[in-house]
């Protein structure tokens, strides 16, 4: 169901309470309207406001006890206070008890619809941080490297907006979960998040899927249906691979966010749409444009701000962080005890390209998880595309090879060529055989020789690779 924002109005005077209801009908939102404190209670545990506003005094209940017993039930709701001849005292005392500001009365309506709109945006904001502070398993992106950081920087900075996101980047990048991390952290994060994938759909049934429909609008109509915009309404809507969208959807499209509103097939009235837009695409956007499958004006809507998700082949130093992440995360799924990875395993990890970026790599590890015989990931265990890249040279990543990955690939070569004797490898390397083993330590490499020999001992976490 659609969750529209809720304003809750408490006050003793009949007028004050018709003028104020008056300012929220300015704004998309639904008013409440109590006479005394013990109703205003009683609604904001039914209702759940995003904010209230109260005019004092009220005949039953003084300002503090007010805000005691409405918190309760509305945590994240801020309260204005208006008041006749309010001064400085009152100001500290209102704050104190948890409001978000007092204002004297009279006040002018554009200041006041100013100060509400502001109001509910900390509401939502704070709402999220709530939500965001319950959950047990928040969306996070696995990663150190500096194309990722500047992708995080500029989440970080745009999520708590309102402002629409295209996500572009190849197939496996992680393009989705960037979306819900930009949602978690956003105002919105109470509210729905509905996804849908544009290429997952008919192009005949995606229409229906969007916009929802009325009983007997068309064949096979036989109940009404909420389309996925009053599903999301009140939170986000993510739309994957939006370029794959019929052209005449996408001018529908267009106009439902230009208008803030719109209308399920069959249906006589428009609904009221309160949404953000967060799309996604693997195509190259100016090519896209010029063959005439997405939009321009569409798109001009859609990139407020564009987020670019780097390949995995740019950011080859994170690959034993994402391997440890998910090596962890298979292991407890299908109860296996490993302890890592063999150093012939993760050499090969680390040369081969990954054309599927981190999606390939995620099945990859799952795979290798069930396969694997031993007390650690072998190299028999991965797929053979990848056993066969241990003879050849590195994969190059496009950017800029990090000091620590250029530094663990030539610890690995040395120790590879040298059949693991350390001093043979210092002696390639150039360095003294104690700093090859602190080099080996910080890196979390291990002879495996050495290992079969001896009973497991605790692993270092390869997620300490690079720091």
């Amino acid at each position: 169901m659609s969750r529209q924002t809720r304003i809750l109005i408490a006050s003793g005077d009949p007028g004050m309470r018709q003028r104020l209801s008056a300012v929220v009908a300015a704004l998309p939102a639904c008013a409440s309207v109590a006479g005394t404190g013990a109703k205003a209670v009683h609604l904001a545990q039914t209702a759940q406001p995003d904010l209230v506003m109260t005019e004092l005094p009220l005949p039953d209940m003084a300002m503090i006890e007010l805000l005691a017993r409405l918190k309760p039930h509305a945590p994240d709701a801020q309260v204005i206070v208006l008041r006749n001849r309010a001064n400085v005292s009152d100001a500290v005392d209102a704050m104190r008890a948890g409001a978000y500001t007092l204002l004297e009365l009279p006040v002018d309506h554009d200041a006041l619809l100013a100060t509400l709109r502001k109001a509910l945006h900390e509401s939502r904001r704070r709402s999220g941080a709530s939500r965001l502070e319950q959950r047990t398993t928040l969306p996070a992106i696995v990663g150190r490297a500096a194309a990722l950081d500047t992708l995080l920087d500029t989440v970080q900075r745009v999520a708590p907006s309102d402002a629409n996101c295209l996500i572009v980047g190849e197939n496996g990048t992680g393009k989705e979960l960037v979306a819900d991390v930009i949602h978690a952290s956003s105002g919105r994060a109470a509210g729905p998040f509905v996804k849908i994938n544009c290429a997952a759909i008919p192009e005949e049934l995606l229409e229906s899927e969007l916009f929802g429909h009325k009983k007997g609008a068309f064949t096979g109509a036989v109940e009404d249906r909420e389309g996925l915009f009053g599903r999301a309404n009140g939170g986000s809507l993510f739309l994957d691979e939006v370029a794959e969208m019929a052209f005449h959807l996408q001018a529908k499209l267009l106009r439902v966010l230009q208008e803030r509103e719109f209308r399920p097939i069959g249906s006589g009235t428009t609904v009221p749409l309160d949404i953000r837009l967060i799309c996604a695409t693997n195509a190259q956007i100016d090519k896209a444009v010029n063959e005439r499958r997405l939009r321009e004006d569409l798109l001009f809507r859609i990139n407020t701000v564009t987020l670019q998700v780097p390949p995995l082949r740019e950011r080859m130093d994170d690959l034993p962080l994402l391997c440890s992440h998910y090596l962890k995360k298979f292991t407890r799924q299908y109860q296996r005890e490993l302890q890592g990875f063999s150093a012939a395993a993760m050499l090969a990890l680390s040369r081969y390209h990954w054309p599927g970026n981190v999606r390939e790599l995620q099945n990859v590890i799952e795979q290798a998880v069930l396969l694997t015989k031993t007390g650690e990931i072998e190299l028999s265990a991965l797929p053979r595309s990848l056993q066969s890249v241990r003879d050849r040279p590195p994969a190059k990543p496009l950017g800029l090879m990090t000091l620590v990955q250029i530094e663990h690939r030539a610890i690995l070569e040395a120790l590879e060529r040298a059949n693991w004797k350390k001093a043979e490898a210092a002696m390639a390397l150039g360095v003294h055989p104690a700093t090859l083993e602190g080099k080996m330590q910080k890196y979390a490499i291990e002879d495996p020789y050495r290992r079969r020999r001896r009973a497991p001992t605790k692993r270092v976490d390869a997620s300490q690779l690079g720091t």
